[in-house]
This record gives structure tokens, sequence and C-alpha cells, in this order.
């Protein structure tokens, strides 16, 4: 007998968040839920951050997924919008391992992809392909953002049982063995702060 498994994907972001939640049963994808954060009427970068940890625990208490999806931060040229975005998906990371859910990192590209066939294709094309996959008359919420977090999931379904994830998360130990460098760095960081 074939159990259902729900995932949670998550387009992380500390102006809005997006998020999409999709069960699949035989085989057969559902839409659960689709929405968006608004974080910009919070005051400071850290409440935002706070917001993101509790809402990604209540959404994870609500719904119960199996596993969950985030879209890693898109490398660009600003540095300051980058290492907010980092930290936006570390918060999500660390509330999804804090319930001991096991969590998959996938790039923008591979995400539209996975959705389109196309790796440079808009947020239009991929919420109008998310829209046909999951046989929806009308797409649900007109924030992009949204279906971002949405097509996550999708792309986590479309993964699953392959080679193809990009970094698999169990537990801390499994992130922090992946990532050698960020704990360097960190310890790096820390004893130059004790120098101080």
């Amino acid at each position: 007998m074939e159990t259902e498994k729900i995932i949670l994907g998550i387009d992380p972001g500390t102006t809005v968040m997006g998020y999409g939640l999709i069960s699949i049963k035989k085989g057969k994808m559902e839409l659960v839920s689709i929405h968006e954060l608004i974080l910009k009427k919070y005051p400071n970068h850290e409440t935002k951050l706070k917001y993101i940890f509790d809402k990604t625990l209540a959404l994870i208490d609500e719904f119960h997924p199996d596993e969950v999806a985030l879209e890693a931060p898109f490398y660009g040229k600003n540095v300051q919008s980058m290492l907010k975005l980092g930290r936006a998906q570390g918060v999500a990371m660390a509330a999804s391992l804090y319930r001991n859910i096991p969590i998959t990192e996938y790039s923008p590209k591979k995400v539209k992809m996975a959705i389109t066939g196309n790796g440079n294709a808009s947020k239009e094309q991929v919420a109008g392909m998310l829209q046909n996959l999951l046989k929806l008359k009308e797409f649900p919420t007109k924030y992009l953002d949204a279906s971002d977090g949405l097509a996550v999931a999708v792309c986590h379904h479309f993964n699953s049982g392959t080679l193809v994830k990009e970094n698999n998360y169990t537990k801390w130990e499994s992130f922090l063995k992946q990532n050698p460098d960020r704990l360097k760095n960190n310890n790096t960081l820390i004893y130059r702060l004790k120098k101080l």
C-alpha cells in the first residue's frame, strides 16, 4: 500500500518568501497549499528571520511534510542581498532540521529546468507550466514568489529517487559534513571576534 508523501517547497526571501505544498499519492501530484509571506512590514532583518523560522515551524506542524525542498540563493552581484537571502534560507533550513525533516537544495536554474525544460524560463512560464502539471483551472495566486516555492516542491518530486539532487541534508551533522568550509569560516570568525 502506497502512502501519501507531502513535500514543502520554499523560495526564501527577506521581502517575500513563497511556499507551496504538494501531496503525492499513487504517483499523482496534487496541490495542498500555496502562499507567500510578506515581510516588508517588519521593522528589521532580525524580526524577519524570526518570523521565517516561526512560520516554517508552523507549516511543518500543520501539514506534516515528509521532505522540505529549498531554492538555493542566486549568486548575483549584490553581496548584501545574497547575504540576506542566505540567512533567510538558513533559518528555514534550521526550522526544518529542528523538526527532523530532511531538506534538499536546488539552484534556481535546476528548478526552472525541471518544470519547463528551460533553465532560463521566466517566472510567468514556470507558473503557467505548474498550472498545467497540477491540472488547475486557474492559478491560485497572483504572486510569483509563491509559485516559485511551489516549483521547488514539484522539482523535488521530479528528482526523488534519482542521483540528481544537489544538496541533501537530514541532520545538522550531514549539513556540516557537506559544508566543512562553512564551519571553518565560522570558527575563524569566532576566533577573530575573541581576539578583539
